[in-house]
């Protein structure tokens, strides 16, 4: 075990089982990823307990911006975090670090044209994304305020993953629950005591995101083990930028294409729940709640994926084969058990899982109800996909995890979205879920399996 450590020079991500190391990475990224997912869920709770569901449509339409925030956020932070786990595991310290000040610099500057770019075109923007008469005033306070966010929200999410990589995947979770602690606690006391409504959620929130940017920006300047923020490391270079960035795309993507994906649903619930008993709003509503409730799983996927994502770029930068085969088997198993678990707990529990978002009228909770057992028939597929996008991505082999970032939502659910409708109306919408999960997944596991006998193929001459 000792000549293990010297070998590997004292990083514990080339000698220590790969199970430990797992839950050690995997259960501090998960936090952090559904702590995430809680900032907006929260909101929406106490939104639709205090307003009702206009204000919850209000945030489904505003949801987009976060997505893209989110994107910019995750090409970074993923692209940056991957690319210095690999110097780390090449023994290339001062690249990493160099890495760590040029991700750092363009996050701040990315930061600042979504901001420009939000306010400047707000209200068509807003409009594209499905506002109505009903909702606009709503949609426009929660996101001017979320705007205003976008430096402190992007910082925080990109110096996360820098955080795990540097091999301090605990204080990403601090970082991030202590937001997520405040924001649960202001929410209520300013939608129900001061009566700020969506603002007030909003203000909560990036109050939020705040202090958890401050508390990963300290870290990196004070305390960084392998990696820290001064005047040297604090420039853009322009090979790193052109080395990390492509292995961040795929998380990029998945981000942009969530955006878009929304974008194309929000108008396409408007456009037939107008044709239903059901109403546009109420549709609209309902499917926010969903994909809400979907995006809390989905984290918790992702944080497995981001978890293994450390220890599969240090063992491929140290040439061991074995140890990324062995994490890349254990991600896949951990996901898939908890995507399943999900799947069952949306069909046997839709009604508590949504009673937590208010009561509403009985047509909407109806429709609800429906939409999330429909739409997530699927979902159990969605862990195996997301460990497997995350394992191209951290092994260095960005086309790969681009075009499976793309399939389920690019390729698969907006075309589905466009056209089931056209025969089956509003329940359309709900089928095109699980035709593009299964369809992904059966296509994803081609690439998993040649990617596995070529792995194995090298297993086996090391």
């Amino acid at each position: 075990m000792e000549q293990n450590k010297i070998k590997q020079g004292g990083n514990p991500l080339g000698y220590k089982p790969i199970g430990h190391l797992l839950m050690q990475f995997a259960l501090p990224a998960i936090i952090s990823m559904l702590v995430n997912s809680i900032y907006n869920i929260v909101d929406q709770i106490f939104i639709g307990q205090g307003i009702g569901y206009l204000g919850n449509a209000a945030t489904t339409i505003a949801f987009p911006i976060v997505t893209i925030i989110l994107a910019m956020s995750t090409l970074l932070g993923a692209g940056g975090s991957a690319y210095a786990a690999i110097k780390l595991g090449e023994k290339k310290e001062e690249e990493a670090e160099r890495t760590l000040g040029t991700v750092f610099l363009l996050t701040l500057a990315a930061s600042v044209v979504v901001m420009v770019l939000g306010f400047a075109f707000m209200t068509p923007m807003l409009k594209v994304f499905g506002a109505t008469a009903n909702t606009m005033e709503y949609a426009m306070q929660y996101t001017s305020i979320i705007l205003l966010g976008t430096p402190f929200n992007m910082l925080s999410v990109v110096l996360s993953n820098m955080a795990r990589t540097d091999g301090n995947p605990a204080l990403s979770m601090y970082a991030m629950l202590v937001g997520a602690v405040l924001n649960t606690i202001l929410d209520p006391i300013y939608i129900f005591i001061f009566h700020w409504g969506v603002t007030g959620a909003a203000i909560a929130t990036i109050t939020s995101q705040i202090i958890s940017a401050v508390v990963l920006v300290l870290y990196f300047m004070k305390r960084g083990k392998n990696m820290r923020l001064h005047k040297d490391s604090m420039r853009i270079n322009g090979d790193i930028c052109r080395l990390a960035l492509p292995l961040g795309i795929s998380s990029g993507i998945t981000q942009v294409a969530s955006t878009i994906l929304q974008v194309v649903m929000n108008n396409s619930l408007v456009y037939y729940g107008n044709q239903t008993d059901v109403g546009g709003d109420v549709a609209l509503s309902a499917m926010g709640i969903v994909n809400k409730i979907s995006m809390i799983l989905i984290s918790i996927c992702i944080g497995i994926g981001i978890g293994s994502q450390p220890i599969l770029g240090f063992n491929k930068g140290a040439d061991r084969p074995k140890r990324v085969r062995r994490t890349f088997l254990l991600a896949a198993a951990a996901s898939t058990t908890v995507s399943f678990i999900g799947w069952i707990t949306c069909q046997v529990f839709p009604g508590p899982i949504l009673s937590l978002f208010g009561t509403q009228d009985v047509q909407f909770t109806q429709f609800a109800v429906r939409c999330l057992k429909v739409y997530m028939l699927g979902i159990f597929t969605a862990g195996f996909q997301v460990v497997v996008t995350s394992y191209f991505q951290s092994t260095g082999q960005p086309l790969k995890a681009s075009v499976l970032s793309m399939l389920r939502q690019l390729l698969l659910l907006i075309p589905l979205i466009l056209i089931l409708p056209l025969s089956l109306g509003l329940e359309g919408i709900l089928y095109a879920g699980p035709v593009a999960d299964i369809t992904s997944a059966i296509i994803v596991s081609q690439f998993v399996v040649y990617e596995m006998r070529k792995l194995n193929k090298v297993c086996k001459e090391s």
